[in-house]
């Protein structure tokens, strides 16, 4: 049970957290006494809890102690339904609030207090934290755990960088773009076949996490071979980099049927075979021209007929809203019985239900986790409103995705029109190649398995990197 615990830093209380300690103790004693690291699977943001359940459901299976940290700052019934879903049992919760900077500060202290309190009264313990992806609490997590007891943590979903096709780069194409004066078909193939070059501009703030988190990283879990060329270009030993492939085709796989059918939810879903699905969040979409090319964009589509179903995240009622634009949708959706336009859906089992359906043409969307599931789900197309992308395997390799940069309506509906009525765009998209793998989890259990049965630390000095020195006194206040 999780009851709320103050530990001391200093002599100085930190706000409260809250922790299982009777989890906590028997975790502790069992990797004490079988000579393990205890792992602690960091959860922040809604994709985290279905990505990083597969890391718990093999730890489970090969005995491996593990308790699961989650920062709370999803703690309404919506975003934090993942939890429940999967049936996931936090240890420790802290229970963040605010906006980016005081989640961050109160993570940061949250995290390192609770780190230095475990290395105090547990000495001989190792503990692995393992945040996800590109999120703030896998930048925060690894710089607290990394200053506050100098040892790293291991980075699932490593060494996303933003790419953009070097194409994008030349004289005129925003002007092309923006006029709507360009071969849309050639547009998308140049995509797939063209050389890609490191725009790390965006998505903000998530580059930054992902960098920032890295820095702090003894173990690196790459999804593909690109990202483990960004972060051996960035001086990251090759022995603690593996390319494991991406943990949301485990989640894919392990993620319960929903209690209740999406259709029976939302039953005008039926009404159409070829839904059009609307996920529209990052921030970088959310400037003027950006929000106002995708938001004319899709009522032109609604307007032609094309059956659009837009998912309102809470950035994206929050930018309706600041630009006025809220009501004119809603009442757009009232006249028009091939729009909808839905609340979050809180189940990921619903979101996998719709896709499988055949009831999902495609997915117009800004997400990142979206270009890799439907990777893995080619029965749904991936048009990404995007100028870069941090998924650029996606659509050079894959050829599972192409990029619709927002930066007109007329762009936007053209684009998305075409590939209704190319059935080649189609062919190619649909018989992508998987790239993310199987077991990912597994593979990532298995491989800290061997790193503790080597005896490996989760901290090298540079000798000890060059010269494989291992296991040295120093001094506690280092």
């Amino acid at each position: 049970m999780l009851k709320r615990t103050r530990f001391l830093d200093n002599d100085v209380n930190i706000k409260d957290i809250l922790v299982n300690d009777d989890e906590l103790n028997k975790k502790v004693q069992y990797a004490l006494a079988n000579n393990k690291w205890l792992l602690m699977v960091v959860v922040g943001t809604k994709p985290d809890f279905y990505k990083q359940y597969s890391l718990l459901y093999y730890a489970y299976k090969y005995d491996v102690p593990v308790i699961l940290a989650t920062t709370g700052q999803h703690y309404d019934e919506v975003l934090g339904y993942g939890l429940k879903e999967f049936n996931m049992q936090p240890t420790l919760d802290l229970m963040v609030r605010g906006d980016l900077l005081q989640k961050a500060t109160e993570m940061l202290y949250k995290v390192g207090s609770f780190g230095k309190w475990l290395k105090k009264k547990y000495p001989k313990l190792t503990v692995l934290p393992i945040p996800h992806g590109d999120t703030l609490s896998a930048a925060i997590v690894s710089a607290a755990w990394f200053l506050a007891t100098r040892q790293g943590v291991g980075q699932n979903e490593a060494g996303l960088r933003g790419m953009s096709p070097k194409f994008f780069a030349e004289d005129n194409l925003y002007e092309k773009l923006v006029k709507n004066d360009i071969d849309i078909v050639d547009f998308f193939e140049k995509q797939w076949h063209d050389d890609w070059f490191v725009v790390r501009n965006e998505p903000y703030p998530e580059q930054w996490d992902t960098f920032v988190s890295g820095a702090g990283s003894s173990y690196l879990f790459a999804p593909h071979e690109i990202n483990r060329k960004h972060l051996l270009n960035e001086g990251y030993p090759d022995e603690r980099i593996r390319v494991v492939g991406n943990s949301v085709v485990d989640a894919i796989e392990l993620v319960p049927k929903p209690n209740e059918s999406i259709f029976n939810l939302y039953p005008e879903l039926d009404k159409y075979g070829d839904w059009i699905r609307v996920d529209i969040h990052r921030r970088g979409n959310l400037v003027e021209s950006r929000f106002k090319a995708i938001t004319e964009g899709i009522i032109k589509l609604v307007k032609a007929g094309e059956p659009i179903v837009w998912v309102e995240l809470v950035a994206t009622k929050k930018a309706l809203e600041f630009y006025g634009w809220r009501e004119k949708i809603i009442k757009l959706s009232e006249k028009y019985d091939n729009f909808l336009f839905t609340p979050l859906w809180k189940s990921y089992g619903h979101v996998i239900e719709f896709w499988h359906s055949r009831k999902c043409f495609a997915e117009f969307t800004d997400s990142g986790s979206i270009q890799e599931e439907l990777n893995e789900i080619q029965d749904v197309l991936t048009l990404t409103a995007r100028v870069n992308t941090d998924r650029p395997e996606t659509i050079f390799d894959a050829h599972s995705n192409v990029l619709v940069p927002p930066v007109s309506s007329e762009f936007i509906y053209s684009a998305i029109k075409t590939v209704k009525e190319n059935q080649e765009i189609q062919k190619t998209m649909r018989t992508a190649k998987k790239i993310y793998g199987k077991n990912v989890g597994e593979k990532i259990i298995k491989w800290l398995l061997e790193e503790m049965e080597k005896g490996e630390s989760t901290f090298r000095w540079a000798h000890q990197r060059l010269w494989g020195i291992k296991n040295e006194r120093s001094p506690d206040y280092l």
